[in-house]
Formats: structure tokens, C-alpha cells, sequence
């Protein structure tokens, strides 16, 4: 593990490695990130424990995917065993490749190595193509595709990514867009020990939720706060407390900012009524449409504000 992070221009960026991850090219989409000096670790904790420790100041991890929902080694470790904050979040479309060494043709394929999240993804291309092969869960895809051009070299085994690791581990793509459906996207956050963006107009606060007590309404009273201020939630996953059997708590991502008075009272609200909430951050919210929407909503902003301003002169 790298050494304590001394203060310099170029930020350290700790990613999913080795090379070749699908974590890595959507990094190197990000001009500012992709100027720093990257730092491959073997797995997702890793990543996050490195920020918490200040090993280095950014990590950069996958959340979600559209095919198999949230990345449980991310949201578990940002939810129970790191102080980290949101700062950005990237969405990469993703496709999957069957990776094999020069000469392997699908009947000799055996077992299939990949990260268990994109072996998931896979489901269908598996048992249609490879029905009965061993699935194989390793760290990441890159590592898959490496052990495959390496140790795990004996003319039977595959790698389930991207097509860039073909290239960079010497494998031929054997099969390309094995994924379950067409439009797989993968979701990336960039997290640090401190620090809040400042709003955009497009925003994502993310939150976990504690219920203090499980009884009959609890999520109903928890939901309420949000319908009752029209804050639209566009992620609700409960995942177990690892506290006890059938303790849950709740990941939530909702449109807004905690420098909104409405969201900031929504928190407030609810840090009052529940175990507790755990804040993770507020950043601006991804897609091709965010620009624009932002642009709209300063200038909505401000056509509010000169209407505001214009009553306040008439006072007294």
C-alpha cells in the first residue's frame, strides 16, 4: 500500500486495477482525473480504505450497474466502514467480451474468470453458450484477462472483459457483447476524505438511512418526508445492517443539493425521527442532459431571485 500522500498539483487517484478495468477507462474519460497520478489497487476496499487512510486523496470505484444494481463492495464499505464523501459521479457505457488465449475456441472453455458483478451481467451468454462452465470470481475483470494470459494459461480457461485487456494482455476476443442487454452502463463515483461540491442546479444527494425500530410503517414515515417536500428519489435499496438478522437500513440517492434549504430540512427531518442517517455527499448528477439542465435552473434561479428581491423593495 502506498505511503502517507504528501501535498502536490497532481492528486493521487486510486482506481480498481490492474490495467485494463472497466474502472479505469472510465477514469481516463475525466481530463482532471486522468492528470493525476494513478494508483492501481487489487480491489474495491482497498480503493476506499486507501482514501480514509490518505494513501491518496481521490478513489474512484463503481456503485451501480443498470443490469445487476448497486456494487455491494462499494456501498457496504462506504455505508458501515468509511467517513468518505461523493464528490462526482461518471456513467460509462459497458461491454462485455469472452477473452481468450490464441487458439482456445468456446468447446474448450472450461471455467470463466471475472469480477462476480460482470459475470452477473453475463447470465444468459453463459448458460446458452457455456452452460456448465466454472465461473470463477476474481478482483476485477483486468485481473481475470492477466491470470488468463498467465497462471491460469492451460488452454480451458476464459475471462469475462473489456476489450481493451485483450490488447493490453495479449488475448483475442472470443465472443464481444455477451452482456444480458444491450444498454449495460456502469456508474462511477469519485470519493474523498472531505468536501462538498458547491451546487450546480443538477444535483445527487446520497444518503443512508437507520430505521430506529422495525415496525409496521417505518419506510411509509421515512418516504413521506420526501413526498411531502416533492423531492424525487431516484435510488431506494435496502441492504442488511450486518448488526443482526432482518436489520435493515436504506441507500437513498435523491434529486437536490444539502445547500437547498428544501433537502436540508428533508435531512433534518429525518435525522430526527430515525436511528440515524449517514450523509454521504451531494455532486453533480451525470448525463448527457446535465449541462443543460443546469444552465435552465441558474436561470430559473435567477428569474426567482429578481422577482424576490423586486417584493423585498416594496417593504416598509
Amino acid at each position: 500500500m502506498p505511503g502517507p500522500t504528501a501535498p502536490h498539483s497532481r492528486p493521487r487517484v486510486g482506481y480498481l486495477g490492474p490495467e485494463g478495468t472497466f474502472t479505469e477507462q472510465a477514469l481516463l474519460s475525466q481530463e482532471d482525473l486522468a492528470a493525476g497520478e494513478l494508483v492501481a489497487l487489487p480491489s474495491i476496499p482497498d480503493v476506499l480504505v486507501a482514501v480514509e487512510r490518505g494513501d491518496v486523496e481521490l478513489g474512484f470505484v463503481g456503485i451501480e450497474n443498470s443490469i445487476e444494481g448497486a456494487v455491494t463492495a462499494t456501498v457496504d464499505t462506504l455505508a458501515f466502514e468509511t467517513e468518505l464523501l461523493i464528490q462526482r459521479e461518471v456513467i460509462l457505457g459497458v461491454q462485455m467480451n469472452l477473452l481468450v488465449p490464441s487458439g482456445v475456441g468456446m468447446a474448450d472453455v472450461r471455467r470463466v474468470l471475472s469480477i462476480p458483478v460482470a459475470t452477473a451481467q453475463c447470465r444468459n451468454f453463459l448458460q446458452r453458450e457455456l452452460q456448465g462452465v466454472q465461473t470463477v470470481a476474481v478482483a476485477s475483470t483486468a485481473q481475470g484477462a492477466r491470470l488468463v494470459a498467465g497462471d491460469e494459461d492451460d488452454g480451458h480457461t476464459a475471462a469475462i472483459a473489456p476489450a481493451v485487456a485483450a490488447k493490453v494482455y495479449g488475448l483475442e476476443v472470443l465472443a464481444t457483447d455477451i452482456e444480458d442487454h444491450a444498454d449495460n452502463a456502469t456508474r462511477f463515483v469519485v470519493v474523498s476524505r472531505t468536501g462538498i461540491p458547491a451546487p450546480t442546479g443538477h444535483d445527487k444527494t446520497s444518503i443512508v438511512v437507520f430505521q430506529r425500530t422495525d415496525r409496521p410503517g417505518s419506510l411509509l414515515a421515512i418516504l413521506q418526508e420526501f413526498a411531502a417536500r416533492s423531492i424525487n428519489l431516484t435510488k431506494l435499496e435496502s441492504r442488511p445492517t450486518k448488526k443482526a438478522l432482518g436489520e435493515y437500513c436504506f441507500l437513498m440517492d435523491l434529486e437536490g443539493h444539502v445547500g437547498e434549504e428544501l433537502i436540508a430540512d428533508c435531512l433534518r427531518d429525518l435525522k430526527s425521527k430515525v436511528a440515524d442517517v449517514k450523509y454521504l455527499g451531494s455532486y453533480p448528477a451525470a448525463g448527457e442532459h446535465g449541462p443543460a439542465r443546469r444552465a435552465e435552473a441558474d436561470a430559473a434561479w435567477r428569474d426567482a431571485n429578481l422577482w424576490v428581491e423586486a417584493l423585498r423593495r416594496q417593504i416598509g
